[in-house]
């Protein structure tokens, strides 16, 4: 466990999210948040998505604005 992940324990999740949305925005804007949400709706598990609500839900702080727009567009586990 590193240094932030002791101080926020999103840290890990935070950054993911954030590598993911930095990739895509070099693309234009619908299509880098559309790609967002497909790439976290494809890949990350039920408990991965539930913890990137309980952030987006909380204000979603330290997330990209591309990330939080794709957040829209991400399915929300049960």
């Amino acid at each position: 466990m590193s240094h932030d992940e002791k101080i926020e324990p999103n840290a890990k999740l935070i950054r993911m999210a954030n590598q993911i949305g930095t990739f895509f925005l070099s693309k234009p804007r619908e299509e880098g948040v559309a790609g967002t949400a497909e790439h976290i709706n494809k890949f990350w598990e039920p408990r991965m998505r539930r913890q990137f609500f309980e952030i987006v839900d909380r204000g979603g702080e330290g997330l990209l604005p591309i990330v939080l727009d794709a957040s829209a567009t991400v399915r929300r586990p049960a």
